[in-house]
């Protein structure tokens, strides 16, 4: 079942069909049992295939008043890449890696995130930067994971690079994460099974593509969970980014006006061009 956040209101996407749900988003999404209230929900709505051309035309990023978090160094090729970067401290990121706790730290609040379609920014100041594609999880006030989403978590590799404290310059800035198409709901976990794929266009061509499955990731999502809301709380809910296990070459940085595209089975696709603040 896929949740659509519109101009004209919350849209649902289930069974081949399509129903508008009234009220606000971030009353609608921020409960218990999320999926099993949607399922009543629409039970009592008209069917409406006029909303699929709401949905192509007036889509809108899945991210009411939340704010946006990530995890980083969940899998051993992110682990790879921050250390490759790192001028300072190799081993740092090796610690992290094998520590209990997990790195987190806050991505953006909802003013900086764009959605599908959207243009995403890279920094003037930094000469190397990257997408990272990554299984996004919304987590409601109570700290239970609700849905899932794509992520893209803009990163200046040149900036942290230099020095591990610059990681907020490197990760927070006017359009630094991309959310979307939808959020995905369903009634079990989502599968261990579950493919990213990233592919990047430049002109035309694809500058690089690759995939990879969910079950690389070192972290449980539920552990994730539990630190980010140890000593946090999350009126409206929060999205957690969960990390990246696709890094492209370190030869490689982004152009304004690459199409980052990211999918995620069972999610849809997430597709950005690449700009700059003016």
């Amino acid at each position: 079942m896929k949740l659509f956040r519109t101009k004209s209101g919350a849209v649902i996407s289930h069974d081949d069909a399509h129903y508008l749900l009234p009220g606000n988003w971030d009353q609608l999404i921020n409960r218990d049992h999320l999926y099993e209230h949607i399922v009543e929900t629409i039970r009592t709505q008209p069917k409406n295939d006029d909303l699929r051309a709401v949905i192509d035309h007036e889509l809108l990023a899945p991210i009411g008043n939340q704010e946006v978090w990530a995890a980083g160094v969940t899998y051993y090729r992110s682990r790879e890449a921050r250390m490759e970067e790192s001028k300072v401290s190799a081993s740092f990121y090796d610690l992290v890696y094998e520590a209990e706790r997990p790195e987190l730290f806050f991505k953006a609040i909802a003013q900086r995130v764009v959605g599908h379609g959207e243009v995403v920014n890279i920094r003037k100041d930094s000469t190397w930067n990257v997408p990272e594609p990554e299984l996004t999880l919304f987590i409601n006030q109570g700290g239970a994971i609700q849905g899932y989403t794509i992520g893209n978590d803009m990163s200046s590799r040149s900036i942290e690079g230099e020095n591990p404290l610059y990681l907020p310059q490197a990760k927070t800035f006017e359009r630094c994460a991309a959310l979307g198409p939808c959020l995905y709901l369903t009634r079990e976990p989502i599968s261990a099974d579950t493919t990213i794929a990233m592919e990047i266009t430049r002109r035309g061509k694809v500058s690089y593509s690759d995939s990879v499955q969910i079950n690389r990731m070192k972290r449980k999502h539920s552990e994730l969970t539990s630190f980010l809301f140890r000593e946090c709380e999350f009126p409206y809910g929060c999205f957690l980014m969960t990390g990246t296990c696709l890094v492209p070459p370190t030869d490689f940085t982004l152009q304004v006006n690459d199409v980052i595209t990211i999918r995620i089975d069972g999610i849809g696709v997430l597709s950005n061009r690449v700009g700059e603040k003016e």
